[in-house]
């Protein structure tokens, strides 16, 4: 039984005395997991041996891939992203495999025309991938039903994300009316608050979920944040206190640190609280320790708890940009310019109407904020991607630039930019028409992907499947053989 206290913060979200609240699970662990702690770089072999685990502990998803892990696969990795899919598809036959677009940009930075959203879309549905989500850094709804509109049109499942951030003009009611618009205009299954930069509150969670549960009904409602600032898994009780329906892990290792909260954690505590998830714990624990063999013989980082800090409020870049900058910076010799960047990021943000530091608009403010810092002097170096920005090229802007930043933006940007984007034209035809004997699968990839990255991919030939964990004394042979050691003697006895 639970005691006084217990039941007192579980009553909010009982129906009734004999009902007991489930709350589903969407896994992270294939793709945002990696891609904060892994650097995007856990491979297919890393995957396949655990899938069937995974299509057995109960979760409601599992989100497969994104925009990133195509980029990383045919970038670096040499992996085919959509046979990966399939490969995954074979093995989790039970749980749906979802994946989500980056509003109109896709893989790229730039808007593409709506009919390569369109093939793109149908692509990932004929892949296997049977929920598709779409979210955009402005909040643009109709930016979102471009794809949206298609995938239901597939007969996939939608999910509307409303992309978080703090500033003056992402209030409540701005969440709200996105919402509203997602459920009626887009007619989406559920909807999905994407905190890519961890900087939900407990306050903001008590506040923002019932004031969407009044426009939503009954669609679903998820919640995904990254533990940042070390509070998202309270976060994430506090929100299925208030009426969320979802949350978003990973399983530890694969989380904490610049990732989600673990499915460990969060299905302890909200058992705790009287909730039910039906979540296999032996299938979890499994695929935990294979993760932790992979991390533990590649040498990869596992997630740790981390710190609070009160500041990443304020320039709210995500974990990645984090590391990334302090590289950039070690390499020029300005690792002594790390905090000035922060606080140029955070001034930077604030003069371009506050964009959501999310893809693609965290690069852009970074890049700016960079340029900045390194040549001492504000926005006399002006990427094209921010002129674009300013200009509207990415949608309308919630809240207006500062006049002179945009005068010096205007200005120093490039002049072969148009103070007013054009329509797009349609890209399907003509890629076709350069491509005539490449299938659909590869035909996308080449709508994203310039130069020879994608012949690059294929000419590295059939993909890693298969993964072995070496014993350690094997690990230590090959690594001495590497460094060219030709004699070892190995001894059991212990007074050597």
């Amino acid at each position: 039984m639970l005691d006084t206290r217990l039941s007192a913060l579980v009553a909010p979200v009982l129906k009734s005395a004999n009902t007991v609240p489930e709350i589903v699970v969407v896994d992270q662990t294939f793709r945002d997991a990696h891609q904060c702690l892994w650097a995007t770089r856990m491979t297919t072999a890393h995957m396949l041996p655990v899938a069937e685990l995974m299509d057995r502990i109960g979760f409601q998803r599992i989100e497969a891939i994104a925009a990133i892990q195509f980029d990383v696969c045919v970038r670096f990795l040499k992996e085919d992203p959509w046979q990966r899919v399939r490969l995954l598809g074979e093995r989790i036959k039970r749980t749906p495999l979802s994946s989500f677009l980056r509003s109109k940009n896709l893989v790229s930075f730039d808007f593409v025309p709506d009919d390569i959203v369109a093939f793109w879309v149908e692509r990932l549905v004929a892949n296997g991938i049977r929920d598709i989500g779409s979210f955009d850094g402005l909040n643009d709804v109709e930016n979102m039903l471009t794809a949206l509109d298609v995938a239901r049109r597939l007969g996939a499942r939608t999910i509307g994300a409303l992309s978080y951030c703090l500033s003056p003009v992402h209030t409540d009611e701005l969440y709200v009316k996105t919402a509203k618009e997602l459920v009626e205009r887009g007619k989406v299954d559920a909807i999905w608050i994407k905190d890519a930069g961890g900087l939900l509150t407990v306050d903001r969670i008590r506040t923002l979920i019932p004031a969407l549960r009044k426009v939503v009904g009954n669609t679903p409602l998820e919640l995904h944040s990254h533990c940042l600032t070390g509070i998202a898994p309270l976060v994430y009780l506090e929100g299925v206190k208030a009426g969320a329906d979802c949350i978003h892990t990973s399983i530890a290792p694969l989380a904490n640190g610049a990732a989600q909260p673990s499915l460990q954690s969060m299905t302890k505590n909200l058992r705790e609280l009287g909730f039910r998830l039906d979540i296999d714990d032996a299938a979890v624990a499994q695929v935990s320790e294979h993760f932790r063999r992979v991390a533990e013989q590649e040498g990869k980082p596992v997630g740790q708890v981390l710190e609070y800090d009160a500041f990443h409020y304020e320039h709210q870049i995500p974990g990645g940009m984090l590391s990334n900058f302090r590289l950039q910076l070690a390499e020029l010799g300005l690792s002594h310019k790390f905090q000035e960047l922060l606080e140029e990021c955070a001034r930077v943000r604030k003069e371009l109407g506050y964009p959501i530091m999310i893809t693609p608009f965290a690069q852009f403010v970074g890049t700016q904020a960079v340029l900045n810092v390194v040549h001492g002097a504000r926005y006399r170096h002006v990427p094209d991607e921010v002129k674009k920005y300013a200009l509207g090229y990415y949608g309308k802007l919630l809240a207006p630039i500062e006049p002179n930043v945009l005068d010096a933006i205007v200005q120093n940007g490039s002049p072969h930019i148009a103070l007013k984007p054009a329509p797009l034209e349609p890209g399907l035809a003509k890629l076709r028409r350069r491509f005539p004997n490449a299938s659909d699968n590869e035909l996308a990839l080449r709508s994203m992907f310039v130069g020879s990255q994608v012949d690059g991919m294929l000419a590295a030939g059939p993909m890693q499947t298969e993964y072995s964990y070496e014993k350690p004394l094997v690990r230590l042979i090959r690594e001495l053989a590497a460094r060219k050691i030709t004699r070892v003697h190995i001894s059991t006895d212990v007074r050597r």
